[in-house]
């Protein structure tokens, strides 16, 4: 998928656990788990508040765009 969430990113800039990211978010440790390992299909804006809030960080710090890689065949 070409949008990437770098939340573990920003946990490792903030010295923060993903338990207390979770608590503080408001979502469960293994939704927040989807969230990091990409394997989200859409973020709710109030979720994506809620996580720029916590860590202290702009929306852009955590969502990236990269292109698909084409493979030949």
């Amino acid at each position: 998928m070409p949008i990437v969430i770098d939340v573990d990113v920003m946990l490792a800039r903030r010295k923060m656990s993903v338990g207390t990211l979770a608590e503080r978010v408001g979502i469960t440790p293994a939704n927040l788990a989807v969230l990091k390992n990409g394997r989200a299909k859409a973020v709710r804006f109030t979720t994506l508040d809620a996580l720029c809030e916590a860590l202290e960080c702009q929306p852009g710090d955590l969502l990236r765009w990269e292109p698909d890689v084409a493979v030949d065949g």
